[in-house]
């Protein structure tokens, strides 16, 4: 990335953060993440007080509905898949550093969110993760490895506590109005 590119993307996230998250229209605030270079598809909504870092490398979906002050963590790369829904306050944490390196860089992992997932509230997913087509995470789990599609997954760390059993036939436009 170019130092323009870099100034721009540094910008964005500022204004974004401090000020765009806050405005009550979902399509204010979709439009300004495109603007900056996250891709988003039709029908999403992202509720207010939510934190996007690396909004370039964003990708998200159709009919995804994102809840209040979630972080999306996104600078090794976030994709979120179609007919998703994210309760509020979930976090997307995509960097860790290496504690054993004597510089203790950042590493940057992706995290890859398939279609039709249910991720409950407060739920925290950590980078270098795949959460399977249909899969659930339950309210306040710790996801440190890849959840296979289907499979309900529960606890910190998150286990499987059951599988689901639904035909995914569904697509979840929640738009409310100044949210």
């Amino acid at each position: 990335m170019s130092r323009p590119q870099r100034i721009w993307a540094h910008l964005g996230e500022v204004v974004y953060n401090s000020v765009m998250t806050y405005i009550p229209s979902h399509r204010l605030r979709i439009g300004a993440l495109r603007l900056w270079g996250a891709r988003i598809g039709r029908d999403c909504s992202l509720l207010r007080g939510t934190t996007v870092l690396g909004i370039s490398r964003l990708e998200i979906g159709e009919a995804v509905s994102i809840g209040f002050r979630c972080v999306l963590d996104a600078r090794g790369g976030l994709t979120i898949g179609s007919s998703t829904v994210i309760a509020s306050d979930t976090h997307f944490v995509g960097a860790f550093h290496d504690v054993h390196a004597p510089d203790f860089p950042a590493v940057l992992e992706p995290i890859v969110v398939e279609e039709y997932v249910w991720l409950a509230v407060r739920t925290t997913i950590l980078c270098g993760v795949t959460i399977g087509r249909g899969a659930v995470v339950s309210a306040c789990s710790l996801v440190r490895q890849d959840v296979p599609a289907m499979d309900i997954v529960a606890g910190v760390p998150a286990v499987s506590v059951g599988i689901r059993r639904s035909t995914l036939d569904y697509r979840p436009v929640f738009r409310p109005l100044f949210f």
